[in-house]
């Protein structure tokens, strides 16, 4: 699909890639291109967690269903949607795709090789999987040629989920399609046991901001790398 749109897409070090056990891809995010990217690169099925409004509008909401993602219920029940969704997943050894930055960088795309601050869920879902074999994988996508264009208002937005106040203002949503692209992909961290006894009582919330840090910065570090 990607040759067929005519976008060049370069994938390093995909020896990194566990195989043969449960995986949670963490990415940076600034294009619906993302989910089809990382797929491509890391040659095995992904489901996403997407947003929930995703799993709304006409069109979008096929496409999602199309690619394995699994959009995330409404506001007051995102957290256990999640949880609940990912770990069945990763219990049949499946790779979960999570970007972690949230909506925030499809309606307002950072430069590269910038991103925004990352959200703790995954590192969350990770310490407390019940899942002997787990790893995140840090993933990169860094564009070296894109344009953005206009897709949709994002009032139009706002009645599939207004509980988003992204959607709230106005403007469009920008639709940012790659031309080539470089997918750099980091070493993966395993959890352990020495991790999940971390995570307990007041030493938990460490453990979690240990963990997000560790992913984060190995992403940025290979953002350098592959954008120009």
């Amino acid at each position: 699909m990607l040759m067929s749109m005519g976008i060049r897409m370069y994938s390093y070090h995909s020896e990194r890639v566990p195989r043969n056990s449960a995986v949670l891809v963490v990415s940076n995010h600034r294009s619906v291109m993302d989910a089809l990217v990382l797929m491509s690169a890391i040659e095995r099925p992904i489901r996403f967690a997407c947003h929930h409004y995703m799993g709304q509008v006409p069109v979008m909401r096929e496409v999602v269903k199309q690619l394995g993602c699994f959009p995330l219920e409404s506001d007051q029940h995102r957290q256990a949607s999640f949880f609940h969704q990912a770990i069945g997943l990763l219990k049949s050894q499946e790779a979960v795709g999570i970007f972690p930055e949230g909506t925030s960088p499809m309606v307002q795309p950072p430069q590269p090789p910038e991103m925004g601050k990352f959200h703790r869920g995954f590192a969350h879902l990770a310490l407390k999987a019940p899942i002997e074999e787990l790893a995140i994988l840090p993933v990169a996508i860094a564009p070296e040629k894109e344009t953005i264009n206009s897709a949709i208002p994002l009032r139009v937005l706002s009645f599939f989920d207004p509980t988003e106040p992204l959607f709230d203002q106005d403007g469009w949503h920008p639709l940012v399609l790659y031309q080539t692209v470089n997918v750099m992909i980091g070493h993966p961290i395993w959890m352990t046991p020495t991790h999940r006894a971390d995570y307990q009582g007041r030493f938990a919330r460490k453990a979690v901001v240990e963990l997000v840090d560790r992913a984060q910065t190995e992403i940025k570090s290979l953002l350098d790398q592959g954008c120009p």
